[in-house]
């Protein structure tokens, strides 16, 4: 579409990716240029802050809490450059377009594009929800002004976070560990995964037993001539299922009026049944029909794609994102199920088209969300574009991801629009008499599907995997009241009740978008953050809640419940919905969550509390880190009570008697106590130290183990677990474990054989001493300052004189390996014209341009990250510069320690020392900050520097 004769026109969008494709979509006069999405934001740190505000008392908030809330802006670093380029184009043309996404996000982009270029020539707004040629035009062409109340929503979202971060997370640092974190949908949903792992620590598995019947019809005509059926009711009371007992106790709930049959009972019962005839007591035949599901909204897409592809939430938003600036989809954050009417007529057109007019109803259908306050987006995720395209069309276009995420979009969207999936359901009771007269009901159900409607595009998967599908069948036999049956095979089974399932990613975007929590655009950032921060790990699927988690969840639930309350949470996304919707003032909701102020919006308990800043702040002293730090477990058969400790270097177990004397611990320190103490195996699940494990990690991989005594000295060999695993001990003498040796199964010669090291191998010619040991790259032999590798720990007890000589006087390999091949080849960096590679390092693998690195992210795959994603990660470590050098100091002493190896204790110390010096550099910095500046004149709404 060509711009007005002689007028040039600047489309700023977020990303190169749709900068490309719109810019093929515009004809001449116009230019088309990324911002490389946010521009400028709070200061990340003291760095970040111009001189001028740093002696501001706001300054380490990024926010004048005093002045209105003001925020002050900061341009990124790693976006100076693309700014000024912006800025230089915006100086050459007549009109700018802001083409951000239409999300209150997008709107926000577009707002600080304006502060910062503060361009001299028009400026609009152009929205769409889909990057095709036809929706690009409609966009230039109905152009519209930037909506300040969206704007002023997500700013007072970005100034609430900041404040419930920078608030909170100094009272974790403080009590639990340094550099956690708090935030505000973060810490709900790290609630949300720590409350269910306590449900299944707290579960008691219960045994019930029932009876699987294998029945045959005499004259069967069409159909099965056999079907299964359960035993449902002995003698009119319910057999009992898992329902009917008390997750906690594993016992029958009191007043369920069932029968809990055990192994004997069911056996026996089955015994008495065998040759006994069946009857048909009861047929009831009901209408099947099941409506297609909504198209996607972007938690739908979330969890099907879980289920469905295995992929993670970020794995999801970024495959979207790619399809979505290429032209292949609509815009992926939305929580509206709406179709436009063009997308509509595209799916039935299509319908017809590949399963026949009966596939399509009468009447289009139409969706209502259930997604409270639904506004992110105005229509569904759908494939873009008047006419869709089909997988077929577009398989060789795309990457295997890519392909597999528009095929499940591109079937549910089609389903959407498709005929119910119709057909019958039976339900069938039969009854046998026992030999001792029981009454034994049996039941059994069927499903038959005459016509699967949708159901031939589309079938949603479930969160539980032994869920049957939706369609599947279930024949049974034409069946009639009083029909004889006969039991070809009686089994009685048993069950064990199961503990509530662990969270999947999906399954807790849906209890969060259930609960109203969170929005569309931040789902998938939740669950990377909650995973980045180590609350929260991944087996498989399942997310598991680490023993971090439950400490920083419990100081957060008996000291500020209010701030982790589901209702609360909620509460401030609708408040943040009513500010977009320009029915509340941002600066009253903030002034109410931060100072308490009543007059305003906000939370009123918070208020009364006196705001967040007095409720962080005014009870700081009365939290226990001891008693934060402590998770209890239960107490042992010898009456010890059984705690998990969450300390410095990891969590470990510790028991002791009710009562007995514990050394004092310094915040966040693993402190003293005089009970056993065993470290907890990474990967353990909380919910896996039940007292059989607890018990077993004491005995075998941690606590102390006595082999035996000394021959020598007389002295006990006791076999015990540390910081750095498990190792030997007798009197002064220690030596860890060989890499080859496990502590389940360590003798007591070997044991005698550990503790001879360092062995003395013999006295050199020049009267030094030669030794052999194991360090910590592996077995070697020592003469003075030379050491010398082994090639296997046995050589340590075997070595002579003579062979730790030559080898000593060896000159010491230096072999380089050869360099290797990248993992990836990328292409060039938009912003440093670099060419970028992946690599893999010791840590994993890591991106660069030859000069910086960055590594890969959590949840991040060479296959899958994109050359934006590359360039901003590189950006931003560019943005905090090189690491910073050892100091002389710590030089100097590395040059003083003994060539002995130092002890544990020894390595504590000086741990200690070097926090301690820390704390004063701390301290010092912080009385620094607090000295009194000359404060500033007032500003505008907003302070922006770059």
């Amino acid at each position: 579409m060509p711009s007005r004769a002689g007028t040039t026109r600047l489309v700023i969008v977020e990303s190169p990716a749709k900068a490309k494709t719109i810019s093929g979509y515009l004809g001449p006069g116009y230019v088309v240029e990324a911002s490389f999405g946010h521009v400028r934001d709070l200061p990340r740190n003291a760095a970040d802050v111009p001189a001028k505000y740093k002696g501001e008392p706001w300054a380490r908030l990024g926010v004048d809490v005093d002045n209105g809330f003001h925020a002050l802006y900061v341009v990124s670093a790693d976006r100076k450059q693309q700014i000024s380029k912006l800025v230089k184009l915006a100086k050459e043309v007549d009109e700018i377009f802001l083409a951000t996404d239409e999300d209150r996000e997008g709107e926000a982009i577009a707002w600080h594009l304006v502060e910062t270029l503060k361009p001299k020539v028009p400026v609009k707004r152009m929205v769409f929800h889909e990057i095709t040629k036809p929706a690009i035009q409609a966009a230039v062409a109905n152009p519209r002004e930037i909506d300040r109340d969206l704007v002023d929503a997500q700013e007072a979202r970005r100034i609430l976070d900041r404040l419930y971060g920078y608030e909170v997370s100094p009272v974790l640092w403080k009590k639990v560990m340094p550099k956690l974190s708090a935030g505000r949908v973060q810490s709900v949903a790290t609630r949300i995964v720590v409350e269910r792992e306590r449900q299944r620590m707290a579960f008691r598995t219960a045994e019930y037993w029932d009876i699987l019947a294998t029945l045959a019809v005499t004259n069967a005509g069409e159909g099965p001539r056999t079907f299964n059926a359960t035993l449902v009711a002995l003698n009119g009371d319910r057999i009992a299922t898992g329902k009917d007992f008390e997750p906690t106790t594993g016992r029958v709930r009191a007043g369920a009026g069932v029968v809990h049959l055990d192994s004997g009972g069911a056996r026996g019962l089955a015994a008495r049944l065998e040759g006994r005839p069946f009857t048909v007591t009861r047929v009831e035949e009901k209408p099947y029909r099941r409506r297609p599901y909504a198209p996607f909204i972007t938690s739908t897409l979330q969890q099907e794609a879980a289920r469905k592809l295995r992929f993670s939430s970020q794995q999801t938003m970024r495959t979207a994102q790619r399809l979505y600036e290429n032209g292949y989809i609509t815009y992926m954050r939305t929580d509206s199920v709406n179709l436009s009417e063009t997308a509509i007529a595209a799916a039935r057109r299509q319908i017809v088209e590949l399963y026949g007019e009966r596939s399509v109803p009468p009447e289009p259908r139409r969706y209502t969300g259930k997604v409270k306050n639904a506004q992110e987006a105005h229509e569904a995720i759908r494939p873009a574009g008047d006419n869709f395209r089909t997988p077929g069309d577009v398989a060789k276009e795309l990457s295997a991801e890519e392909f597999k995420l528009y095929e499940l979009i591109w079937r549910r969207t089609i389903a959407s629009q498709m005929t119910d999936a119709v057909g019958s359901s039976v339900s069938v009771r039969i009854r046998a008499v026992s030999s001792a007269q029981e009454e034994a009901d049996f039941g059994a159900t069927g499903k038959t599907i005459t016509d699967p409607g949708f159901l031939r595009a589309y079938v949603e998967s479930s969160d539980d995997e032994n869920a049957e599908a939706e369609d599947a069948e279930r024949r049974l036999p034409n069946l009639v009241k009083d029909q004889p049956l006969t039991a070809d095979e009686l089994a009685a089974q048993g069950h064990h009740t199961q503990p509530p399932s662990r969270y999947t990613e999906a399954s807790l975007v849906k209890a969060l978008e259930e609960l109203g929590i969170g929005r569309p655009s931040t789902y998938a950032s939740i669950m990377q953050t909650i995973q980045d921060r180590g609350y929260v790990t991944k087996r498989g699927q399942a997310m598991i809640p680490t023993f971090l988690a439950f400490a920083v969840i419990g100081l957060l639930e008996r000291h500020y419940p209010r701030l982790i309350d589901y209702d609360f949470t909620a509460s401030m996304e609708n408040e943040l919905d009513e500010i977009a919707g320009g029915d509340h003032a941002a600066v009253d909701f903030l002034t109410a969550f931060y100072f308490g102020s009543a007059n305003g919006a906000g939370d009123q308990d918070i208020a009364r509390s006196g705001g967040l800043k007095k409720l962080v702040t005014e009870n700081l002293n009365e939290i226990d880190a001891r008693s934060v730090n402590s998770i209890p477990l239960f107490t042992d058969d010898e009456g010890r009570e059984v705690v998990v400790r969450v300390g410095r270097y990891g969590p470990y177990l510790q028991r002791a008697v009710p009562g007995e004397q514990q050394a004092p611990a310094a915040e966040g320190e693993e402190g003293g106590g005089q009970g056993d103490r065993a470290p907890i195996p990474e990967g353990l699940a909380p919910d896996e130290l039940t007292p059989e494990k607890v018990h077993e990690l004491f005995l075998g991989g941690g606590g102390e183990r006595k082999l035996g005594d000394d021959p020598a000295t007389g002295e006990p060999i006791l076999l015990k677990s540390g910081r750095f695993g498990p190792y030997v001990a007798s009197g002064e003498r220690k030596s860890s474990l060989l890499r080859s040796q496990s502590p389940d199964s360590l003798t007591f010669d070997e044991a005698l054989k550990l503790l001879s090291l360092p062995r003395l191998v013999g006295v050199a010619p020049d009267g030094t001493e030669v030794f052999a040991n194991n360090g910590r790259y592996g077995p070697y032999v020592k003469q003075g300052d030379e050491f010398r590798s082994l090639d296997s720990e046995e050589k340590m007890f075997t070595v002579t004189l003579d062979e730790a000589l030559a080898l000593l006087s060896a000159p010491k390999a230096r072999q380089r390996r050869a360099a290797a091949p990248p993992l990836r080849e990328m292409g060039v960096d938009p912003l440093t014209e670099k060419p970028l590679v992946i690599k893999d390092g010791r840590f994993g693998p890591y991106v660069t341009d030859g000069e910086t690195n960055a590594s890969l992210r959590r949840g991040q795959t060479p296959e899958a990250l994109t050359i934006e994603e590359a360039s901003e990660m590189l950006a931003e470590k560019r943005a905090k510069g090189p690491a910073p050098k050892k100091t002389a100091a710590k030089k100097t002493a590395a040059k003083k320690a003994p060539a002995k190896k130092a002890t544990a204790a020894k390595k504590t110390a000086a741990a200690t020392k070097s926090t301690a010096a820390k704390k004063t550099t701390t301290a010092k910095a912080t009385t620094a900050r607090k000295t009194p500046a000359k404060k500033a004149a007032p500003r505008k709404a907003t302070t922006s520097t770059d």
